[in-house]
This record gives C-alpha cells, sequence and structure tokens, in this order.
C-alpha cells in the first residue's frame, strides 16, 4: 500500500482575487474551483498523473503546467514540486492574457 500525500495549494487568493477584483472574470469563479477542490484531492507523482486527470492539460519543463479553465476560456499555469505535494499557482488569466507572458517563467 502506497503512502498518500495531499497536495498542498498555494495560493487560493491569487485564483480569488482574479474573478473578485474584474466581475468580467467571475464566470471562471466555479470552474476555478472545481480545479482546486480535484486538485486538492490529487496524489500526483508524475506529470503522466496530471494528464490522467486533466487531459487536457499542458506539460511543460520543470514541473510548469498549463491547464485550460472554463472550457478552454482561460489558462492557469501552476508549479509543481512533485516531492513535496505542494501547487504553486503562478498565472490565471484570459488566452489573450496568457498569450503575453512566458508560462515557462512566470
Amino acid at each position: 500500500m502506497g503512502l498518500y500525500f495531499q497536495l498542498r495549494i498555494i495560493a487560493l487568493l491569487t485564483l480569488k482575487a482574479f474573478w473578485a477584483e474584474n466581475l468580467r472574470y467571475m464566470d471562471a469563479k466555479d470552474p476555478t474551483l472545481a480545479w482546486y477542490r480535484h486538485t486538492l484531492k490529487a496524489n500526483w507523482a508524475a506529470p503522466t498523473e496530471v494528464k490522467q486527470d486533466f487531459g487536457n492539460a499542458s506539460i511543460l519543463k520543470d514541473g510548469r503546467v498549463v491547464f485550460n479553465i472554463a472550457g478552454n476560456k482561460y489558462r492557469l499555469v501552476v508549479w509543481t514540486n512533485y516531492d513535496d505535494a505542494v501547487v504553486y499557482v503562478c498565472f490565471i488569466g484570459t488566452h489573450k492574457h496568457y498569450d503575453e507572458i512566458d508560462a515557462q517563467t512566470i
């Protein structure tokens, strides 16, 4: 029987600020919270396990993962430390905002 470690997600406040500070993005709230709740229960030890949970996730280098949120309307970029079971929210925004960043370095 393997060990189970619940993932820690840092920072929920970043996600909340996205829709709370601009009501135009309020439609991201429920899908983002659904991603959050699902991810809290995950036990990802490798990028392949992220892909099993979220088939449309894009796996980047060095632990970076891009998720499509709200039917691909928004992008969520996280850095995942698989060894320590931590997911750090780096970015959430529209596709236009996403196109303006470097997901690998943000």
